[in-house]
């Protein structure tokens, strides 16, 4: 659904930071789409080039999914992997304009490589990402293989079907850096960071922060924007531009759509 603007209206006072340990033998259900692009976009060369095996085929998401998942298991959190379906043909014009970012994204990363750019080459090639049919069919046979359950969503939106499963109680929570689920399904709460803990390099700095995973309780997200309940918050990310409706309403930001 694409609601990044929503995360600006969500105050830190419900951004509960925690441990993996603090976790420990709850079922997580994953947005896995959103976690494999996080595993392309940080498991590069100093240069931006993803792992690859001896024939050239990218590895960086089947590394990123197995040393997580195993970081998973260790601290006893157990992970439900669901794989985006079928887009619908409203977002049609978003996945257009993501493939030609990520399209214009390459050839700079391409260019500058070729300037000897390296450092700031990378930064382009972690936009210039891309999943093709083969990686998610190998990302799926890997969790199976692991003995991980995956979940096949019947449409777009892997978060969509993560929220269902954890409204149902099949799961403690939904995993995804996105906030959709909160509006998909009305998840109880929302686990961020799963896919991406740790310490990470600031951009354009030789800066280093902790990572931590980061839960967000739906309730507590309505009660501190004073919403009478979850359709109220599906009305403000319309407001504000989803997958569906990119541009939102004109000449309405974060804080005038929520008043």
């Amino acid at each position: 659904m694409g609601v990044t603007e929503l995360g600006k209206l969500i105050p830190d006072s419900v951004r509960k930071t925690v441990d993996f340990t603090q976790l420990s033998n709850r079922i997580v259900a994953l947005d896995a789409y959103n976690a494999l692009y996080q595993f392309l976009a940080s498991i590069r060369q100093p240069d931006g080039t993803p792992l690859m095996d001896s024939k050239g085929r990218v590895t960086s998401h089947l590394s990123g999914l197995l040393y997580r998942t195993i970081n998973f298991l260790e601290n006893r959190i157990w992970p439900i992997y669901v794989f985006d379906g079928k887009p619908p043909e409203e977002k049609t014009l978003e996945i257009a304009r993501r493939r030609k970012v990520r399209e214009e994204a390459m050839d700079r990363w391409v260019k500058l490589l070729e300037e000897g750019k390296k450092e700031e080459a990378r930064k382009y090639a972690q936009r210039a990402l891309f999943l093709t049919d083969g990686m998610v069919e190998d990302a799926k046979k890997l969790l199976r293989l692991m003995g991980i359950p995956v979940v096949q969503a019947m449409a777009d939106g892997g978060e969509a079907q993560a929220a269902v499963i954890a409204r149902e109680g099949k799961a403690w929570a939904a995993g995804s850096q996105d906030y959709d689920s909160l509006l998909f399904g009305g998840a109880p709460r929302l686990v961020r960071n799963l896919a991406i803990t740790g310490r990470r390099k600031l951009p354009n700095k030789d800066e280093y922060i902790e990572i931590k995973p980061e839960i967000i309780e739906l309730n507590e997200v309505l009660k501190a924007l004073k919403l009478r309940d979850r359709t109220q918050l599906i009305d403000l990310a319309i407001l504000l531009g989803t997958d569906l409706n990119p541009d939102g309403v004109s000449g309405i930001g974060p804080q005038k759509a929520l008043s």
